[in-house]
């Protein structure tokens, strides 16, 4: 099988390679077209490897020639770059026009609703699109198809997500993604699912805190933009089980959870929106990646060494057999050897269990979120594999 993955260079992407190739793999790959925009990062990640499957493809996704040569003849192409590059439709097309089978990372559901109303189009041609297929969302959607299968009716299912360090405290700020999405996560309104339809809730709204085990501790929950409340309530199997509430939260460490806000506050949340300095205009995102990225260099030795802990969780409630009944259903990741080569392995790992389990099945043509995609019987087991700690309770 021949896979492309652009933006393949990147930290998501060369976190996809390194799964695809590791022993966990459960299909045959003959080819990885490693697609990218940077000819030393793809040469450090081939030679790291050593793997002669990767092939290193030059490619700028404004290219439409190079784009469709690239993804052509592929099983599929895997979506890497970032969405708020503004590329994500360019790339979705070229894969229906390529008639190969497409999945992407999504995020902030920027362009989900737009991608989702194109399945006719896709079914008709015999092309798979799976989106928004990493940790969040992806795996999390996941996780709520699990809570809706124990219930007969649901009045709602809400998820979160939080993150905590621990070890000593990080003097260099130190994003845990992309800088733009981590400012649009606390900037931008979010569409969430309430009363039985969606609304636009306010940046950081929806306050909520509650006590989780040791390192997190209590953690203060806040909405954020996010595809999965466009989506999983949305979705056969759980939308016609009565659901009237699905909201999306997420925590980020106590510390930089404060440095995120104070940068929004400072105006770094507007970051497309061109400032003049001595007479040129430039970005407030270009900005702070410059400082940020010239930060985290000349402070290199003053970052301690920290641990990430994650909890992915949901909590679905409503009826079972005729009786109130509560799901929780929930995904540790605790620091693990297995994870030091990967910058955010669980972005990485989800994404490649997710095309793998694409390909190994037979196909089902049209455009589908993960939880419309992927059962948990299945994809739970790809998470074990990678240390990934799964429980479920029903009461």
């Amino acid at each position: 099988m021949i896979i492309t993955i652009l933006g393949g260079a990147g930290f998501m992407g060369a976190g996809i390679v390194r799964d695809l190739l590791s022993d966990r793999a459960i299909v045959d790959i003959g080819k990885i077209r490693l697609c990218d925009t940077s000819r030393e990062k793809m040469q450090a990640l081939a030679g790291e490897l050593g793997d002669p499957r990767i092939e290193c493809v030059d490619l700028n996704v404004t290219d439409a020639a190079a784009l469709s040569a690239a993804i052509s003849g592929a099983d599929i192409c895997i979506n890497c770059v970032p969405t708020l590059l503004g590329f994500q439709m360019t790339i979705f097309e070229a894969a229906l026009a390529a008639r190969v089978a497409y999945m992407d990372l999504g995020g902030l559901g920027t362009y989900t609703v737009r991608q989702i109303a194109e399945h006719e189009r896709f079914k008709a041609a015999g092309v798979t699109a799976v989106l928004g297929a990493g940790s969040d969302p992806g795996m999390s959607n996941v996780i709520c198809r699990a809570v809706a299968d124990e219930l007969d009716e649901i009045d709602r299912i809400n998820l979160y997500w939080a993150a905590e360090l621990a070890g000593e405290e990080n003097p260099v700020l130190v994003p845990p993604y992309s800088v733009s999405t981590v400012l649009a996560e606390y900037a931008h309104p979010s569409t969430q699912f309430y009363d039985g339809r969606h609304v636009e809730c306010p940046p950081m709204s929806g306050r909520e805190v509650l006590d989780l085990p040791e390192p997190w501790g209590r953690c203060e929950f806040m909405h954020s933009p996010h595809s999965e409340q466009l989506t999983v309530p949305l979705a056969d199997g759980i939308r016609e089980k009565g659901i009237r509430e699905f909201s999306w939260k997420l925590h980020l460490p106590h510390r930089e959870h404060e440095a995120w806000v104070g940068l929004v506050k400072a105006g770094f949340g507007d970051f497309d929106e061109v400032v003049e300095i001595g007479g040129v205009a430039v970005k407030p995102l270009d900005v702070l990646n410059k400082v940020i990225e010239r930060n985290i260099r000349k402070n290199a030795d003053r970052i301690p060494a920290q641990e990430s802990h994650e909890i992915h969780f949901a909590i679905g409630q409503g009826r079972r057999n005729g009786k109130p009944c509560t799901v929780r259903v929930e995904v540790v990741v605790s620091p693990d050897p297995m994870y030091a080569p990967y910058v955010d392995a669980c972005t990485s790992m989800n994404a490649a269990i997710a095309a793998q389990l694409i390909l190994k099945e037979p196909k089902r043509p049209g455009v589908y979120a993960p939880e419309s995609y992927f059962d948990a019987a299945t994809y739970f087991p790809e998470l074990e594999k990678r240390k990934f700690r799964i429980s479920k309770t029903v009461s």
